[in-house]
């Protein structure tokens, strides 16, 4: 068994582990730290002697942690009557509490930042270093956010019902992180959500991995070898990974016929079309402009409607995306980019090339930023002429 085998071994038995611990009586702060403390041993212990049972080996090693680390703190003394008998070694339950540890790490009690912090955690198995690696900030921030987040859902119930539009919404803001450090947001996002899948049965989940993996398929061409940004209409569709395509379509259209729309499959029919067209010139804009009106509808997002007037621009012409831009809030993130392509379209290059200056400014990232800076350096050379 190779180190690189531990590791997703590992990090798949970290939720199952930590949910047994919990139901043993360990409050969830004192199991995490016991269930990171196995996995520690195990990365050690692991590579020269591999254990028959991997789950009743971390469950066996864990709950002794935790024990150790009860009975040597005090100020828990009144614990010990529920670990004065430790568990005989053995098969591990298969009582499997993934889905409580989803719905308790997304609790609505938690700031969307430590949501994420505690889920990559406690049930992606991910270490606090790996973690503030990922998220560009100190190991001791991470630390101090995840310690804060674990004292508030101390005291949650362990069994309560959770929210899975919170669940979803928590491991799209991991998606969205992509990567950094040594971490691949992105990836773990994907592994979470099908782990996910497979311990609930709920069409929006199937959306959500859905269009996780039809955005994922076109990783590869959304930057040049410079590094520089290539918007989706000018991508090298070759690049586009075709397997995770076909099972994105294949899991979205199993999970639409069930007739329980939702934002996430919306979104995911919408990214299928763009990863359907053989061409940028090909694409199915109109179907995509319905399937904006029905994310509208859903969500009520002024985000939505943003992205809607691009595509009833592409779909009616550039003229009838202004029109649709003109009734937003143009303090909107993205709202002048999306001016700036239109009036281009629309054969306004002037007014084309100050909205891209503006919407520079106002990127979100470098990347983003010198992307519009060239569009607008674009213009202008082409005014000059």
């Amino acid at each position: 068994m190779t180190a690189e085998v531990n590791e997703v071994l590992l990090r798949s038995l970290t939720p199952s582990v930590l949910g047994i611990l919990v139901r043993r009586g360990a409050d969830f702060a004192a199991a995490e730290d016991a269930v990171q403390d196995a996995l520690v041993e195990a990365v050690r212990v692991w590579p020269a002697d591999p254990p028959r049972d991997a789950k009743g080996w971390l469950v066996t090693v864990a709950w002794r942690k935790f024990l150790d680390a009860t009975r040597a703190d005090t100020a828990r003394r009144r614990r010990e009557d529920l670990v004065d008998e430790e568990p005989a070694p053995g098969p591990a339950p298969t009582v499997d509490d993934t889905l409580q540890l989803y719905f308790l790490c997304a609790h609505p009690s938690l700031t969307p930042s430590s949501a994420v912090a505690l889920t990559l955690r406690a049930v992606g198995g991910l270490t606090t270093r790996q973690i503030a690696q990922a998220y560009l900030v100190p190991e001791a921030t991470m630390a101090q956010r995840i310690s804060r987040a674990k004292r508030t859902v101390s005291d949650v119930r362990f069994d309560q019902p959770g929210d899975v539009a919170t669940v979803l919404r928590v491991l799209y803001l991991v998606f969205n992180e992509g990567y950094s450090g040594d971490i691949d947001l992105a990836a773990e996002a994907i592994r979470l959500t099908r782990q996910l899948a497979a311990a609930i049965d709920h069409p929006e989940v199937a959306g959500l991995l859905a269009l996780m993996l039809l955005h994922h398929a076109r990783r590869a061409a959304r930057t040049a070898p410079d590094g520089s940004l290539v918007p989706l209409a000018e991508q090298d569709r070759g690049r586009w990974d075709t397997k995770s395509i076909a099972e994105g379509v294949e899991i979205l259209q199993a999970a639409l016929a069930r007739d329980r729309l939702g934002e996430f499959q919306a979104q995911a029919a919408i990214a299928a079309l763009h990863a359907d067209a053989p061409t940028a010139e090909e694409t199915d804009w109109v179907q995509i402009v319905e399937w904006y009106d029905e994310l509208a509808r859903l969500t009520d997002s002024p985000v939505v409607r943003l992205n809607r007037a691009v595509a009833v621009g592409e779909a009616d012409g550039p003229r009838a995306g202004l029109a649709a831009l003109a009734v937003l809030d143009d303090a909107l993130p993205r709202h002048a980019a999306v001016a700036a392509y239109l009036h281009e379209r629309d054969g306004d290059l002037a007014t084309a090339a100050r909205l891209y200056a503006e919407a520079a400014q106002k990127a979100p990232n470098l990347a983003e930023r010198a992307h519009l800076t060239r569009q607008a350096a674009r213009l202008n050379a082409r005014r000059s002429r």
